[in-house]
């Protein structure tokens, strides 16, 4: 059986913070490996594909606005149950409620702007997975 894989991103804001090396540094001290990684400044069409599910609401528009805004680190990286595994790590959506010893706990705040800057996504499912490391990783 081979290992599960995921897609995960710092974004904008923790590549402006210089929070890369820290993330990439907890995704491997867990013990999942990163097979591929990659800096883009990701295009809106990408962006809207990535979000597509996203769109209508009413935060879609501000949310491609911000993931265009600087580059994005894009990773590939694998392991047993890596998804859980790194939305655990990750910690709640809202870094002013995620949990102390998470990236988004420790490293993330609420910044009072319109879209969450919450540094990392990590893929939801491993459908979701498929579908982003083929937009991300093509």
């Amino acid at each position: 059986m081979s290992a599960e894989e995921t897609l995960i991103l710092v974004k904008p804001d923790g590549v402006a913070r210089g929070l890369s090396g820290e993330i990439l540094r907890r995704v491997e001290a867990k013990g999942y490996r990163i097979t591929d990684l990659r800096m883009v400044t990701a295009s809106r069409e990408l962006l809207a594909e990535h979000y597509a599910e996203h769109e209508g609401k009413p935060f879609f528009a501000p949310l491609l606005e911000f993931m265009s805004s600087g580059p994005i680190v894009a990773v590939r990286a694998e392991g047993d149950r890596v998804i859980e595994g790194f939305r655990s790590l990750a910690g709640a959506t809202d870094p002013t409620t995620a949990a102390p010893g998470t990236i988004r706990g420790d490293l993330g705040r609420d910044w009072g702007v319109a879209v969450q800057q919450n540094l990392v996504h990590g893929s939801d499912s491993t459908l979701s997975a498929e579908r982003e490391l083929a937009l991300w990783f093509a």
